[in-house]
């Protein structure tokens, strides 16, 4: 029993191993590229959003 345990956990840890040595990590130029695009999209929804209630709250005022 615990050598069927103990094999299963050795075998999960290659496992992992094999699967860590597929990874590829961003270099630094995609990393910079993606947190900008993240930046400006969020900068543009922002903006928006903000214009869309606010034309909201404008229509409701005139409405009531």
């Amino acid at each position: 029993m615990l050598t069927r345990l103990w094999s299963t956990i050795a075998e999960f840890i290659t496992d992992v191993r094999g699967e860590f040595r597929k990874v590829s990590f961003p270099t630094k130029g995609e990393t910079i590229g993606s947190t900008t695009v993240v930046i400006v999209f969020c900068t543009i929804m922002s903006i928006y959003l903000s214009v869309v209630d606010s034309f909201l709250v404008w229509l409701v005022s005139k409405v009531i």
